[in-house]
């Protein structure tokens, strides 16, 4: 027969895989009853007893097959067997072989040997779990070698992941590598051998480990690690000159169709090590599906991510408010193609504009409101004091009180970590909102903020800033040593906005679970590391000095003091002081007086006055100071007013305010 008739009969056997399933198990059944009884009397079997042979194939053969069927041992592909198809193989034959014999003693004369029961239960469970590991042998052993030219790699991390990409790789002869060995810092792993390879020893090993074996490329298959443990595997994978790559948690495999398949290079994400979100999807989905939405900043970065996400319930319509003309366009293109299923209503305006807020309002009737439009670059909002007011404060009470008036049920607005003790402009407009929101609290519109940190990648951030700087060679500008921030990322950030939203009963404040906040350095210079070259060597790294407004700690409401848990561990809810003595009606008309007569002296008051912990900026107290100490040639200091403002501390006097360096924010 030629090769081409064998794929022929090879084809036609796997369009009719079960019915050659339940044949060979047909087989298999009547085999083992005979076999027993030859094994019974020494494969001489008495004439007398061929009769109780042929009742019990009688017997055997349908209750079996019957039992076979009903726990599907005629359904699946044999050449992927488990222990867990083994365990199914095993009650099957003991369920089948119990019923079978409970038939044979009732129908069967006296003295049939009961020690055929055993043999034919054992026999079968033999046979039909041998089919399938010969099956899972004879495949493994067909399968045509690796032409291309294979990398040769280690596995870091002799785990459950290790294992399984271990496992994909050798089945798989696409992937273009040869697995050496495992590289794992659990000492009682060194020495051991898995699937026939060898742990060779820890990370502190690598480099000598990678010389000896002529070593190409390290896989990293440790999804669960930490942050740190990640730097450090970097780290060992840097100093032994080897390029390494990672496979992800299983979230992002899900939806793929293998581990190996997902084999990507490092990203800073990785860096973190931030456990997956624990959602609980239904009460989102009770939330959104079937009701219209509506997301202001619908094309920034948590506004985008949001229509993503909320994409996902299946509400029966989005709306994109934005201001920004081509990035809504670029949304809107991009909701069509991703969700054709869900209508997304691109509608350009401001929040400032009450009217037109109105009109977007009175269109769609949304349920929901997820409030993300504002301004938040910390030093240029340091530059706008006046714009900031308008857009993240009136703004802000333009939706929240359309909302109210146009029955939308729940308002959730994005608030910022920059609002604990604020030391800038954006963070006490912030702050303020959140305050106009526990004002407006009326027992119709339920207003939740949602504060939080940094999120890595968002539109102009560091990561970004870091990349170009390292793309164009250095150098990396860090703006303080000590700078720490906390981070997350986007989606995780939206993901938990969404669940916070159901949270919270209406005015209050939640604060997400941010982790340990990151060293600005450290990120810096493993965005260098994960670029494949050296910090300090390779890339300078150079600190400019604080920019106006910033400080060294971000805070979110001293997690563990100022804040009562939920349902959610990674969500608490803000318990401190509500709404300051007057009435906040009046301080907004006085802001909107002060923002029209373009005072910033007044305004700073205002703000310190509403915000009892504001601290005012010594960047921003010598913008409003100097011009009018000139004007009134009177030689008074700054001095005392910059200490006031800082407890008695310079937070920017360290290195010298410039322009155009990264930071946090």
């Amino acid at each position: 027969m030629s090769q081409f008739d064998l794929h022929r009969v090879a084809r036609h056997l796997t369009r009719n895989l079960r019915w050659v399933i339940r044949m060979v198990q047909l087989a298999i059944i009547a085999i083992a009853g005979v076999l027993a009884f030859l094994l019974r009397f020494d494969f001489s079997v008495p004439p007398h007893y061929w009769p109780q042979v042929l009742a019990s194939l009688y017997v055997w053969i349908p209750v079996k097959v019957l039992v076979f069927r009903s726990l599907g041992l005629d359904r699946g592909w044999w050449r992927y067997s488990s222990v867990r198809d083994l365990v199914r193989v095993a009650a099957a034959n003991l369920v089948g072989s119990v019923l079978a014999s409970l038939t044979l003693v009732w129908i069967v004369p006296k003295g049939f040997p009961r020690s055929i029961y055993i043999l034919d239960f054992l026999l079968c469970l033999g046979m039909t779990a041998g089919v399938r590991l010969a099956v899972v042998i004879a495949v493994e052993f067909s399968r045509m070698p690796n032409l291309r030219a294979s990398k040769r790699a280690l596995i870091y991390g002799a785990g459950d992941a290790g294992v399984a990409l271990l496992g994909e790789i050798q089945r798989n002869p696409a992937l273009s590598y040869e697995t050496v060995g495992f590289i794992d810092d659990d000492p009682a792993k060194a020495g051991s051998f898995i699937r026939r390879v060898k742990v060779f020893g820890s990370g502190a090993d690598l480099a000598s480990i990678v010389a000896s074996q002529t070593i190409e490329a390290v896989l990293i298959a440790m999804p669960s690690a930490t942050g740190a443990q990640m730097t450090n595997i970097l780290k060992h994978c840097h100093e032994a000159g080897v390029a390494y790559k990672t496979v992800p948690g299983l979230g992002e495999v899900i939806e793929g169709n293998g581990l190996a398949t997902h084999i990507r290079d490092v990203d800073v994400e990785d860096l973190l090590g931030r456990i997956p979100i624990s959602l609980d999807g239904s009460a989102i989905r009770a939330t959104l599906h079937g009701q219209v939405v509506m997301v202001t900043g619908a094309a920034g970065s948590i506004g985008s991510e949001l229509c993503r996400q909320i994409a996902r319930f299946h509400p029966a319509g989005i709306v994109g408010f934005e201001i920004a003309e081509s990035p809504l366009f670029e949304i809107d293109r991009e909701m069509r193609q991703t969700f054709p299923g869900v209508p997304f209503y691109p509608e350009i305006g401001s929040v400032q504009n009450r009217t037109r807020v109105d009109e977007v309002l009175r269109q769609y009737s949304p349920t929901i409101i997820y409030h993300a439009a504002a301004y938040k670059h910390v030093p240029l909002m340091e530059a706008h004091v006046f714009e900031a007011i308008e857009n993240n404060v009136f703004g802000t009470y333009n939706v929240a009180v359309a909302a109210a008036d146009h029955g939308v049920e729940d308002f959730v607005m994005i608030s910022s970590d920059k609002a604990v003790r604020p030391t800038n402009v954006m963070g006490a407009t912030k702050r303020i909102a959140e305050l106009l929101l526990l004002a407006l609290q009326n027992g119709r519109t339920k207003y939740v903020a949602v504060r939080f940190g940094n999120v890595l990648g968002s539109n102009g951030s560091v990561i970004p800033i870091f990349k170009k700087q390292i793309a164009a060679g250095g150098p990396v500008t860090v703006t303080h040593p000590d700078m720490r921030r906390f981070f997350m990322t986007i989606p995780e950030a939206c993901q938990l906005v969404l669940q916070a939203a159901i949270i919270g009963e209406g005015g209050q404040i939640c604060v997400l679970d941010m982790g340990e906040p990151v060293k600005i350095v450290d990120l810096a210079r493993n965005l260098i590391l994960l670029s494949g070259l050296r910090p300090d060597e390779d890339i300078k790294l150079e600190f400019t000095g604080m920019r106006p407004g910033e400080k060294l700690y971000e805070e979110l409401s001293t997690m563990l003091e100022d804040t009562a848990p939920t349902a959610n561990e990674k969500i608490r809810i803000y318990i401190g002081n509500g709404m300051p003595d007057g009435d906040m009606l009046t301080w907004l008309d006085c802001l909107r007086e002060i923002c029209e007569s373009r005072d910033a002296g007044r305004l700073i008051v205002a703000l310190k006055e509403i915000v009892l912990d504001y601290s005012p900026s010594a960047h921003l107290l010598r913008r409003v100071i100097e011009p009018r100490r000139r004007s009134a040639r009177v030689a008074v200091s700054v001095e005392p007013l910059v200490l006031l403002a800082h407890g008695g501390q310079h937070p920017e006097k360290r290195f010298p305010i410039e322009k155009g360096e990264a930071s946090a924010d």
